[in-house]
């Protein structure tokens, strides 16, 4: 299973030998459904070769295509770890698998490039975040949206502070007194001499500069913010050592450990629905304030070139449509379908992640929400 970011999201987007199969499912945790992803996948491999031998594909060549995802049905593990949605890549080239808090839709795409539209909401950041829950024994890291939360594997971070630094006997140098977690009981953390000694604390910015460490390398070239949970001593310990660039100033008071992971995700939601909801607002405000000055636009020809060459800062899609055509980067062009003759490429996916690519803000809205005429809006950098 792969972690997605931006270089993943580049790999996908090269281009590759011969067909690309791309397959979308929502997959389910517990009770009887979460029985059924394993069978429910199996058909999908069934269908996806079915579409290789439509396209040309020779059998033998179609099931060498698909080997690599063909053990996956049988791999307990693998189905253990889903999130709400499983999104698999396949090309003679390349394989990856994705565990997204994100339900999709299942969808079988062959084509000579891989289907990312799917992935829209979470490369804009659609409400998704992080959640960092610091305790003396364990570090938790959680991918939460506004429906879902997942944990994430960190097989790079230490498990606790006392094997992060080998400190024999940490646990009487700093004990835990009554604190709280979002008003429920829970646990804070005081120095055994009851106050914070500098050794105490030289050895907890050791121990986060570890964390921080993982974190920059799993989280690279993220937009996500992260919210800490802890006992509110360690929070500006931690913030001392913080590279990640979307921490939140708010975190969740007490100690995790012990703590539920859906106890976390109700008290982060309280703190990134009001950031979410002000960057929406403020990219809408911006597009307002900015229309009639020439740095708004609702013209795909416009749009497309632009976001290839970085200048868009937000840009915001209409959920579930759709703007047939094609895109010369070269040439800096666009051809819509009917000009063409041929279906090509959805532009309003490909301005999606050419604008994401290049730091700027994606926002998918449902059509009645967007803030200009058709399905595609942007606010120019310059």
């Amino acid at each position: 299973m792969n972690a997605f970011s931006q270089d993943e999201l580049t790999a996908l987007l090269g281009k590759h030998q011969g067909l690309c199969v791309s397959i979308f499912m929502p997959t389910y945790r517990t009770g009887a459904e979460s029985q059924q992803n394993p069978i429910r996948f199996r058909n999908l491999l069934r269908t996806a070769e079915e579409k290789l031998l439509a396209g040309g594909v020779r059998p033998q060549e179609g099931k060498a295509l698909l080997e690599p995802a063909q053990a996956l049905p049988g791999n307990v593990l693998f189905w253990r770890r889903q999130s709400d949605g499983l999104a698999l890549f396949l090309s003679s080239d390349l394989f990856r698998s994705y565990c997204l808090p994100e339900s999709f839709a299942e969808l079988v795409v062959v084509a000579d490039t891989f289907h990312i539209k799917p992935l829209l909401p979470v490369l804009g950041g659609d409400g998704r975040f992080y959640i960092l829950a610091l305790s003396q024994k364990e570090i938790r890291l959680l991918e939460g949206t506004g429906n879902s939360v997942q944990a994430i594997e960190l097989e790079t971070l230490p498990k606790g502070l006392a094997e992060a630094l080998k400190i024999d006997g940490f646990d009487k140098q700093v004990r835990f007194r009554a604190g709280s977690l979002s008003g429920a009981p829970g646990m804070a953390m005081v120095s055994g001499h009851g106050g914070v000694t500098e050794d105490t604390k030289d050895n907890l910015l050791k121990y986060f500069r570890l964390i921080d460490r993982g974190l920059r390398d799993l989280l690279k070239d993220e937009r996500a913010p992260l919210v800490l949970a802890g006992v509110e001593y360690l929070f500006p310990i931690y913030r001392e050592v913080n590279t990640y660039p979307h921490l939140m100033e708010a975190g969740i008071p007490g100690n995790p450990q012990g703590v539920s992971t859906e106890s976390l995700h109700r008290a982060a939601l309280k703190i990134v629905k009001p950031f979410f909801r002000k960057a929406e607002t403020d990219a809408l405000a911006q597009y307002r304030q900015s229309s009639g000055t020439g740095l708004t636009s609702t013209d795909v020809r416009e749009i497309l070139p632009a976001a290839a060459h970085g200048r868009i800062g937000s840009l915001f899609t209409a959920q579930g449509r759709r703007a047939m055509g094609t895109f010369d980067a070269a040439a800096g062009t666009v051809a819509l379908a009917g000009e063409t003759g041929s279906a090509g490429e959805d532009l309003l996916e490909t301005a999606a992640i050419q604008t994401y690519l290049n730091g700027g803000s994606v926002f998918v809205l449902p059509p009645e929400r967007m803030p200009g005429p058709g399905d595609l809006a942007a606010v120019f950098r310059y």
